[in-house]
């Protein structure tokens, strides 16, 4: 969906869209597809890169919002999709758009309590679902995706630490309102996104370059030491807010807001498999991985490609 559908739906125009957020389109599930359908499609593009079957995995992660039903959960039904059967454990993780690096946390303290030795880690939404096409303020923000990843145990160096916060406090600044156990009949008149824009903004500058400062400090390295910094895809200036802050240039920044928009949980694992199969991103590089959603949420991961 570009820029210029928008403006036949609501009161905005290409170029706003561009200035305020450097989105210049989005892509939306068709009606018949759902959150497992992208998530099944990324984890085989995961899968295969990986050079490894399905049935070696032994923990699926699911980093989403917007599930395709209460229960099972999205990684449920992704492990029998793929077919894995044995018997290994498969979750959903909730953190909107920190989810994806809450499920690698997760997974990193799986894989080195040696609880798991191939885990399947999936960011996925059907985020236009849960949108106000009225809205303005939001509408034009998001989009829909998947994206993978596959982590296997190694002495080699790979995740080298998450971290992982929330602050309930600021619920109502970016929230859906409405769910499940407050009644069928008001989830379906308010169950869309509603954001107070320009304080989410400063708040996700200031916690991501908290997060960024407390991961290098963690590890006893200097900013400059990075090689990228693949972001949540969430608005191009907060991108290059946090990009300031480590004193990186945009050539060592992956973004893909611009084709993507706001995709949620999948931004990340989205941008890395860009980056990774356009050749940018090479084995042995270093990345931080940070992610700032709803709740709030937000976390980083260091990682050694």
């Amino acid at each position: 969906m570009e820029n210029t559908e928008l403006e036949q739906m609501v009161d905005t125009t290409d170029q706003w869209i561009r200035e305020r957020t450097g989105i210049e389109r989005r892509h939306i599930a068709a009606e018949s597809q759902t959150t497992c359908d992208l998530a099944e499609a990324a984890s085989r593009h995961a899968i295969d890169m990986a050079g490894i079957s399905a049935d070696q995995i032994d923990l699926v992660i699911v980093a989403t919002t917007t599930a395709d039903c209460v229960f099972p959960s999205v990684a449920c039904l992704l492990q029998n999709r793929l077919g894995i059967t044995n018997a290994s454990p498969a979750f959903d993780v909730q953190a909107v758009c920190a989810g994806f690096v809450y499920a690698l946390g997760v997974a990193d303290s799986f894989v080195k309590a040696g609880n798991a030795k191939t885990v399947l880690v999936v960011g996925a939404e059907t985020f236009s679902r849960i949108l106000n096409w009225e809205d303005r303020n939001t509408c034009v923000l998001f989009g829909d995706g998947a994206g993978a990843v596959v982590l296997t145990a190694s002495d080699e160096p790979g995740i080298h630490s998450t971290h992982l916060h929330a602050d309930g406090r600021y619920e109502e600044l970016l929230h859906v309102p409405e769910g499940v156990s407050r009644g069928y009949a008001e989830m379906q008149q308010q169950a869309y996104v509603q954001m107070r824009g320009s304080e989410v903004f400063r708040m996700a500058v200031s916690k991501l370059s908290e997060v960024a400062d407390e991961t290098l400090q963690a590890n006893g390295i200097d900013k400059s030491e990075l090689d990228w910094l693949v972001p949540h895809q969430a608005n191009l200036r907060i991108i290059k807010g946090t990009a300031r802050k480590l004193a990186m240039t945009m050539e060592n920044v992956v973004v893909t807001v611009q084709d993507h928009g706001n995709t949620s949980a999948a931004s990340i694992p989205l941008a890395l498999d860009v980056a990774v199969r356009d050749g940018r991103i090479k084995a042995g590089e270093k990345l931080l991985l940070e992610g700032f959603g709803g709740g709030f949420t937000w976390g980083s991961a260091l990682i050694t490609f």
